[in-house]
């Protein structure tokens, strides 16, 4: 669905990277209208973003002043972006000042506002700039946080512009909710501190081969990227996933299920809720070969014998480092003799202790690597929120509104 997106470019070197986020707007149908800072044509000039968006590119309050583009432009817009916001913009942004044509346009809009912040680690981590994005974020905007990398220069830390790909996506998450609210999604978790957990595990048999599985990690970049878009602080504990950092997001790389727990019970000690999307492995080798194994000469194969990991969900929710944060789990089921898959996912959640569990139904490898995704959610108070195929996107607000209701209630 087309919408009216303002692109405001402020004056940073990560400017360039706004042309490629100007594109997937333009790409997707979306009407944007690119208002740039003085010191943003430095780095960009107007003809690149003209050309870009189809429309003329001013910064000033006194172009076209019949039209009132200092109040037009905020009032008609449905989501205003911010990439990249300097420093500076944002400093001008919490204290209200307006001296330009992106400053009076942010003063306007009534839409949802993301800004994406990018800037040396010295200028982010300045209690001026942080006591700036806690005053945007109460009013309700959407301070994504920086990524950590390369900066100008040689220098490297936090404060690095999130790749386009995913400014566009969480961006693309707001204007969704944004319609289904009619305009006023809520940041119904800003502030609290979440935790989600994607992909498959891996258990070494030796330096080559392991025993893994089918988890793609889809559905838990989903979760966090859905999350840091309703305004929540989100640690994403990725285990062997071959997919960009979402924007906004802490991600802590993990491989097998033991580091996997390790990383889990780190984050959750602090954590208002927890989403164990990943797939750990049930089994690992009790032992794992330095060399590779090789074949034997005969033809026979070798024996290798397995024991149980541990239970990463059932640990965090049987022993909760805060009684009053909302655990969720995940159930891959395919139904058997002993019962159906919504049969073995009530099962399930009695037995894990979590408040919620998302049952999926994987038979003949449903779900895995698929960009949609169904479910019914179990609640340990006895609901049953039945989610009709959809993408995984939507599928990961349905589960942070079970969430946040809970926090609600």
């Amino acid at each position: 669905m087309t919408s009216r997106v303002v692109l405001g470019v402020s004056g940073g070197i990560a400017a360039y990277k706004a042309c490629e986020l100007l594109r997937r707007f333009t790409e997707s149908g979306h009407d944007v209208t690119v208002v740039p800072t003085a010191a943003a044509l430095e780095f960009v000039g107007a003809p690149t973003w003209a050309a870009l968006s189809g429309k003329p590119v001013s910064t000033d309050v006194w172009s076209d002043v019949h039209a009132v583009p200092h109040v037009r432009i905020g009032q008609q817009a449905d989501v205003v972006v911010v990439a990249p916001a300097t420093a500076d913009l944002l400093a001008k942004a919490a204290n209200g000042l307006a001296d330009d044509l992106l400053t009076n346009t942010l003063l306007t809009a009534h839409c949802p506002v993301v800004f994406a912040p990018a800037m040396h680690t010295e200028m982010w981590e300045h209690p001026a700039t942080q006591a700036n994005v806690a005053t945007l974020r109460q009013r309700g905007a959407i301070v994504i946080e920086p990524a950590e990398g390369r900066l100008t220069g040689a220098d490297t830390g936090k404060g690095r512009l999130p790749e386009p790909a995913e400014i566009f996506e969480l961006v693309s998450g707001v204007l969704d909710r944004a319609r289904l609210h009619q305009g006023g999604a809520p940041q119904d978790l800003s502030g609290l501190k979440v935790v989600v957990s994607a992909g498959g595990t891996r258990e070494y048999l030796d330096p080559v081969r392991f025993l893994g599985n089918r988890s793609s990690g889809l559905q838990g970049y989903a979760l966090a990227r859905a999350a840091a878009s309703r305004g929540a602080h989100v640690t994403l504990v990725s285990a062997n996933v071959s997919l960009a950092d979402p924007a906004g997001v802490s991600v802590v790389r993990v491989e097998t299920t033991d580091q996997l727990r390790e990383a889990v019970l780190a984050a959750t000690a602090t954590a208002d809720a927890v989403v164990m999307a990943a797939a750990p492995a049930d089994f690992r080798p009790t032992s794992v070969s330095d060399a590779k194994i090789k074949k034997a000469d005969d033809g026979s194969s070798p024996s290798i014998e397995l024991t149980q990991n541990p239970d990463v969900l059932a640990e965090i929710s049987h022993d909760r480092a805060r009684p009053d944060a909302v655990i969720v789990g995940f159930a891959a089921e395919t139904g058997d003799a002993t019962g159906s898959v919504l049969d073995l996912g009530r099962a399930k959640l009695a037995r894990k202790g979590c408040d919620l569990l998302v049952v999926n139904d994987v038979s003949g490898g449903a779900v895995f690597g698929s960009a949609d995704n169904e479910a019914v959610i179990l609640g340990a108070d006895g609901a049953a929120v039945e989610v009709p195929r959809g993408s995984k996107t939507a599928l990961a607000h349905v589960i942070w509104d079970e969430v946040s209701r809970r926090f609600a209630e």
